[in-house]
């Protein structure tokens, strides 16, 4: 009865009833009440009428919670009704919650009694002002700070509004507003600014409430970053800041502010003002805190209040040196207060605190990049012209003056850099090839999880010391082989000190000149190599060795170059195989792997003073260095052998080495074969299993190294081997469908379906690896011909045959990257693939969108693989076969899994092009044009699907682009049921959008759905206007609003880091060797 006299909104609202319902929800009642009262509360939310009773709750409710709930429909209206509402409703509600908002924070109890309530009145406000405002509401700014001289509350709360408006406008409106609107608003904001400025310094030149002050700092601080600069130096503004900043409540406010006005940055016309600023904060800052404070200590010991005041000192530092840096160098009194300013920073840069450290650390990382270019630069006056921001031709006498002022300004720093190079040594990040960590407990153990974090901040601080190197690798050396001569002596050993200093050793690998790295490199492997001597205790010894491990993995350049150290250094790898301590073997392998990679000649061939080439010895003693290794160690081992292999030149030797790498594999897999061919009940002991699955695991391993030199061995067990495919499939089916579906779960079946996985695995990696080591065509074809026809039923019939839960997705990558592969001449295969993969496949996976999510997306990219190598076969399908394959398209991207409709959307574009330029384009467009523009439209304004949102863009533009091209030369519309004569296919997509736009989203108007849709066709010429016109829709829609809206601006993104990598690969060492993809010639 309660429930339907609150839902019957044609009279005033029973807002006791409402309240009672409210305080039964927000748990005073039973569960059964609450979940009523849930129920109820929902279906008013979403009653259209519901907002007509928001002023009347508000007047009346008690219950606080009960004011929220009627905000919060109004605030859902405000955003996506505003604009459609009759005048007299938008300004009746626009005045009251003025009203109420004034009337609150008139005297000092009912403000501070209705706090909460008045703080969500202000963001109802605001809200409303994004629309009203300035069009519809000249005189806000005005009313507002004439509202705010009545009262200090008043002007405390108009403070907070303000505040708000300002991040709405300059902080959040990305995907927010539009484009339009945030220029329109920023313009006012601009214009208006000279009130609230006024305002601004009349309470903080006269008022004494400190409330009323620490508003005022917070709203200026949200001001400071966008208006104009003569408010701040042509005003007493920074004078008061400055004078505020001393008073320890104020403090932080006040240092947030100067902040801003120190990121600002508009040329050099207030230089002058900058330098005194700096100066007159230096002197106060000595007098709060001295230079000489230890700031590890303060920040663990003190409080909240006094941390944050450490980490805003950092912020304001580093916001004052990245605009303003060069104005200090300038002036010899200037260049004193810099050097003390540089200080406290080093110092900050201690302190035991991520947040901090990362604000520093970013600072560093600018600096050193920059005094690194400018020194970088010095030989090409061009370069120096462009340092010091020229425009004009150089004149040989201006190159050297300028010379001199870069040489004098690297001269400046060298004390700074000197003690930042000791910081990066210090706290020098852990590096993703260690292995080997200290737990909570301080025991070393094995890590289990990546810390994504950690290897971000690695990455910066390795970049960081490789440009302090580049500066001056003396002193680079000189700290890092000191701090190492301590640990030898035992003076300043301790695990984090001797791990941070390798990893520090290890990072600027590639930066130094190979004579000095040859030296430097000498002696830090001789000290390392005897500190593990010396060292007692297990723990102590694996951290040594994980830290040699580290070092020498990073050095390629200077093993290749010395066969000595190459082979210590291997044998020691060998002997940490033996190292059962958590880690230590793993990390062996990942190392020796690495070495063997950029190292591989040197393995085959004669060094001088050898017998014989190293390969051929350690596959002598093969089986006593993997003694103790686990099997996945035991097969990066393999891979590593089989590195080394590929690299030998002579077939018969090659062949005779990989002869002797298998033959233990191949003694155990011959043995099985044999047994079974006597019983073939031997196969199914799960110990034979597990061995079969070993033995192809090895096989993968050294077939990823080898390519097409592993042809000799995988033709030697592959029939035997789909044999065994076969077999093993058959039980798995057997069981199934005996046990039912929880069978398959059952540890016998998954040991079985591994070793068909395995087997799988092995034929993709061999195909796949072989046309590295071969570009013949004739190899190519042989290979086909050889391998291809048995795969044909024991690998494609069986698939078919198998229930849902015994097929393999490896299947299906399998013939994904055969067709990549072979291409066109595969196309006669299509149907058979077809056939035995594709409707059953679609059966499994288009039920839901969760199950088998293997399959998924190694289905979409098999028939990706299809369409682009193959489409001939496509375009002969049967009609119902093509329109399947179109659904599972449409299917695909419509999948929330970001792989899945990626791999969707960039086929359906394949298709778009291949059909376009076919003789079925009338026909296929006929049939399929609106249907894939419907659905494209449909996960464009879906917020599920915002990662497609580039090609999703692509697919439109292509659309848009082909219906006023001349490839189709028929209507695209179906002329018996459409009896209106279009005059083109433009006029008639035109009409179709706008009618399937307009009924989709009815908060929008006829014109702005019309102005959309002409827009498409007008920039679909430019793709990135095409792209900004499709976010502002997004954004008028409001589908997208109130979001993280970053994967709609993420090929900018993208383009960004692609000019960075590129910059970084002319300045050596700053990709680390092992990360460049190149073939490192070490013939």
């Amino acid at each position: 009865m309660a429930a339907e006299k609150l839902r019957d909104l044609s009279q005033p609202m029973d807002v006791a009833l409402l309240d009672a319902t409210v305080s039964a929800f927000y748990g005073t009642g039973s569960k059964e009440e609450r979940a009523a009262a849930d129920h109820i509360l929902r279906d008013l939310q979403h009653n259209p009428d519901m907002w007509l009773q928001v002023v009347h709750i508000l007047s009346s409710a008690q219950n606080l919670n009960t004011k929220f709930f009627a905000l919060q429909v109004l605030e859902g209206v405000i955003k996506y009704r505003w604009n459609a509402l009759p005048v007299e409703q938008r300004d009746g509600m626009k005045n009251y919650i003025s009203d109420v908002i004034v009337k609150l924070s008139s005297d000092e109890v009912s403000f501070q009694r209705e706090r909460l309530y008045v703080n969500k009145l202000n963001i109802i406000l605001v809200q409303i002002l994004k629309h009203e405002w300035p069009a519809r509401w000249r005189s806000f700014i005005p009313d507002l700070v004439a509202a705010a001289k009545s009262s200090e509350t008043i002007c405390e709360n108009c403070m907070a509004i303000l505040k708000l408006l300002s991040e709405e406008v300059f902080d959040f409106s990305r995907g927010e507003m539009t484009q339009q609107k945030i220029k329109e608003l920023k313009q006012s904001l601009n214009s208006e600014f000279k009130l609230i400025h006024e305002l601004c310094l009349y309470v903080l030149s006269a008022s004494q409430r400190a409330e009323l002050i620490r508003a005022t700092l917070a709203t200026l601080h949200a001001f400071l970053s966008w208006i104009p600069l003569g408010y701040i130096f042509e005003s007493p503004l920074l004078e008061n800041l400055l004078k505020f900043f001393p008073v320890p409540a104020y403090r932080n406010l006040t240092i947030q502010c100067l902040t801003e006005v120190a990121a600002l940055s508009f040329g050099d016309f207030y230089n002058m003002e900058y330098a005194k600023m700096y100066s007159i904060f230096m002197v106060q800052l000595q007098a709060i805190v001295p230079s000489s404070t230890n700031f590890v200590e303060a920040y663990a010991n003190g409080n909240s209040e006094e941390q944050a005041f450490i980490q805003n000192l950092a912020l304001f530092f580093t916001s004052f040196y990245k605009c303003h840096i060069r104005v200090l160098e300038s002036v010899q009194e200037n260049i004193n207060i810099l050097l003390v300013g540089l200080e406290y920073l080093i110092n900050i840069s201690y302190v035991d605190d991520i947040e901090v450290f990362k604000v520093c650390l970013d600072y560093w990382n600018s600096l050193v990049s920059e005094l690194f270019d400018s020194n970088h630069n010095l030989d090409s006056p061009a370069g120096v012209a462009h340092m010091m921001g020229l425009q004009m031709p150089m004149l040989p006498g201006m190159v050297d003056g300028l010379g001199s002022q870069l040489l004098q300004r690297r001269q400046l720093y060298t004390g700074p850099m000197s003690k930042l190079r000791l910081l990066m040594i210090c706290r020098m990040a852990k590096p993703e090839e260690v292995l080997i960590v200290e737990d909570e407990n301080g025991n070393i153990v094995r890590e289990t999880m990546k810390d994504n974090d950690v290897l971000v901040q690695y990455k910066i601080m390795r970049e960081t010391l490789i440009y302090l190197a580049h500066l001056d690798h003396e002193d680079t050396e000189k700290q890092m082989l000191t701090k190492l001569g301590k640990q030898l002596i035992g003076e300043d050993f301790t695990w984090n000190n001797l791990n941070t200093l390798c990893w520090a050793i290890g990072s600027i690998s590639g930066s130094m000149a190979e004579e000095q790295e040859n030296r430097f490199l000498v002696m830090v492997i001789r000290d390392l190599l005897n500190l593990c001597e010396i060292t007692k205790g297990k723990d102590n010894k694996a951290v040594i060795a994980s830290n040699i491990m580290y070092v020498v993995g990073q050095y390629q350049r200077f093993l290749r170059a010395h066969w000595k150290f190459l082979k210590t250094v291997v044998n020691k790898l060998f002997e940490f195989m033996h190292e059962t301590h958590p880690g230590v073997q793993d990390m062996a392998c990942d190392t020796f792997l690495k070495i063997v990679q950029k190292c591989k000649r040197k393995f085959v061939i004669v060094q001088v003073g050898e017998k014989e080439p190293f390969v051929s010895e350690l596959l002598t003693t093969l089986l006593t260095t993997i003694v103790d290794l686990e099997p996945h160690q035991i097969h990066s081992f393999y891979e590593s052998v089989g590195t080394m292999i590929q690299a030998e030149t002579d077939p018969l030797r090659r062949g005779e080495y990989l002869q002797k790498l298998m033959e233990l594999p191949n003694q155990k897999w011959t043995e099985i074969i044999g047994q079974a061919r006597q019983s073939v009940d031997f196969l199914k002991d799960q110990d034979v299993i597990r061995a079969v699955l070993n033995i192809l695991q090895t096989n993968t391993s050294v077939a990823s190294s080898l390519g097409m030199y592993f042809m000799p061995q995988i033709s030697m067990i592959f029939l035997d081997m789909l044999n065994v495919y076969r077999m093993y499939s058959e039980l798995i089916s057997t069981s199934i469908a005996q046990g039912g579906p929880h069978a398959s779960r059952t540890s016998i079946v998954k040991l079985l379906r591994s070793v068909k996985r395995e087997t799988l695995k092995l034929i993709e990696t061999f195909l796949e690896k072989a046309e590295t080591f071969t570009d013949k065509a004739e190899d190519q074809q042989h290979i086909g011909k050889q391998f291809l026809p048995p795969m044909m039923d024991h690998v494609l019939g069986d698939y078919a045959r198998n229930l849902p839960d015994a097929r393999e997705s490896e299947v299906l990558s399998l013939f994904a990257t055969i067709i990549n592969k072979y291409k066109g001449t595969m196309i006669e295969n299509v149907p058979r693939i077809f056939e035995s993969v594709f409707q059953c496949t679609l059966e499994m996976i288009t039920k839901n969108f969760e199950d088998y999510p293997e399959h998924r997306l190694k289905f979409f990219s098999l028939l990706r693989a299809i369409a682009a190598h193959c489409f001939p076969a496509l375009v002969h399908l049967s009609s119902e076969q093509l329109k399947l394959v179109l659904d599972s398209i449409i299917w695909a991207f419509r999948h929330t899994e970001r792989n899945i409709a990626e791999t969707g959307l960039n086929l359906l574009l394949e298709m778009l092009t291949n059909f376009q330029g076919s003789e079925f384009c009338n026909q296929f467009h006929r049939t399929y044009f609106l249907t894939i523009e419907q659905e494209i439209f449909a996960v464009l304004t879906d917020t599920f699907h915002k990662p497609g949102f580039k090609l999703h863009v692509l697919v439109l533009q292509h659309l848009f682009s082909l219906v006023e091209s001349a490839a189709l030369t028929e209507p695209i519309w179906d002329t018996a049921t459409v009896s209106y004569p279009y005059a083109n296919n433009g006029m008639f997509v035109r009409e179709y959008t706008v009618k399937l736009l307009s009924s989709s989203f009815p908060n929008m108007t006829a014109t702005e759905v019309t102005q959309f849709v002409n827009g498409l066709f007008e920039s679909k010429g430019d793709i990135s206007s095409f792209k900004d016109h499709i976010r502002d829709f997004l954004v008028q829609s409001k589908e997208f609003s109130a979001q993280d809206n970053k994967d709609l601006y993420a090929e900018e993104a993208a383009a960004k880091r692609e000019k960075e990598r590129q910059r970084m690969l002319s300045i050596p060492g700053l990709i680390a060797p092992n990360e460049i993809q190149d073939e490192m010639v070490d013939s």
